[in-house]
């Protein structure tokens, strides 16, 4: 399928029917899919770990996630290689092999975290509020209070499902897009996750696009985990210095609907709380031709992107190639 942005139709952004690139995929690794007994597997695992992620205490659970996910590191090596040249780049090349290992370390950490939080979480759980500091959340609330729909942009920064669940929590409507899994049973697991933290799930296919629409229209906010391209056609930008692609997901929404596109960075912080970075809307005016905008649009997203991600590189938890080079990596 294409991407969000990659075709245009009469001077107006078009909108395929499903494309991948609208958001995040529903267990938070995107572009992986395992069939059969090994997806049979993977369910039965996540259900195992939901279930053992609430009988212990939190200040244990947490423990344990951090522990297991950082010495996976050992095993799984191509991953870990993997993240030490995502965040080799993020850090311009300043961090010798040994500091890139420790960062490395300290993403699989947090990558556990992630999950331990996912597997907890519950909309209306007072914890929620409380742990969570937001800076900027007037760029929500404000076209929100006037009835206009919001997108939120957001890379793979910390725990954005406990973002979802905070905005839903204060009343916003969010409306995601999930591609289905293997087995059906686990879809159906991840889908209910994320309902039960107050969030409409889409499933991706032909009435994706039209459901976003749709939300926006309504007044509510369209969320989307846009930091990684997964169909490889999509929008030209620099990232860190580098050539890649990006979705043009979030700047054809913008420009087709006048909905701000407003990227938002969480982060991890003490004993369980986090942080809501919300930053001002991305400018996404028309000026040009579609493309030209979309371009123009999707390239100040990906300076926004940089931005939050820089602040703490170890909260990107981003295990896959982002760059087209890293494909001809060992």
């Amino acid at each position: 399928m294409r991407s969000i942005g990659s075709r245009w139709s009469g001077g107006r952004p078009a909108l395929p029917n499903g494309p991948r690139s609208l958001t995040a995929c529903a267990r938070g690794s995107c572009g992986v899919t395992v069939p059969g007994a090994t997806a049979r597997a993977a369910y039965l695992a996540y259900r195992g770990g939901a279930e053992v992620a609430r009988a212990l205490p939190r200040s244990i659970g947490v423990h344990v996630a951090r522990g297991v996910s950082r010495a996976m590191t050992t095993v799984w090596t191509t991953r870990r290689r993997q993240v030490e040249r995502n965040l080799e780049r993020v850090t311009r090349g300043e961090l010798s092999q040994e500091e890139l290992r420790q960062a490395s370390g300290r993403l699989f950490a947090n990558y556990g975290q992630y999950w331990h939080e996912l597997f907890r979480l519950r909309l209306n759980d007072p914890a929620i509020e409380r742990d969570t500091e937001a800076e900027g959340y007037e760029h929500i609330a404000g076209p929100q209070a006037e009835g206009r729909g919001v997108i939120l942009a957001l890379p793979h920064l910390g725990n954005w499902d406990a973002a979802g669940a905070w905005l839903a929590g204060r009343g916003h409507h969010i409306t995601v897009v999930a591609e289905p899994l293997e087995p059906p049973e686990l879809f159906s697991w991840f889908v209910e996750q994320r309902r039960v933290l107050g969030m409409e799930v889409i499933p991706l296919g032909a009435g994706a696009a039209g459901a976003l629409l749709r939300a926006l229209a309504d007044g509510g906010i369209a969320a989307l985990v846009c930091d990684r391209d997964l169909t490889g056609d999509g929008v030209e930008v620099e990232l860190f210095g580098e050539p890649t692609t990006m979705p043009g997901g979030p700047a054809v929404l913008a420009l087709r609907t006048g909905a701000p596109i407003v990227p938002v960075g969480i982060y991890f912080l003490a004993e369980g709380r986090r942080r809501l970075r919300i930053m001002p809307p991305v400018p996404a005016e028309r000026r040009g031709t579609v493309r030209d905008d979309v371009q123009r649009v999707t390239q100040d997203l990906a300076r926004v992107f940089e931005e939050l991600i820089s602040a703490a590189p170890d909260n990107w938890l981003m295990m896959q190639p982002v760059w087209p080079s890293d494909s001809r990596a060992p």
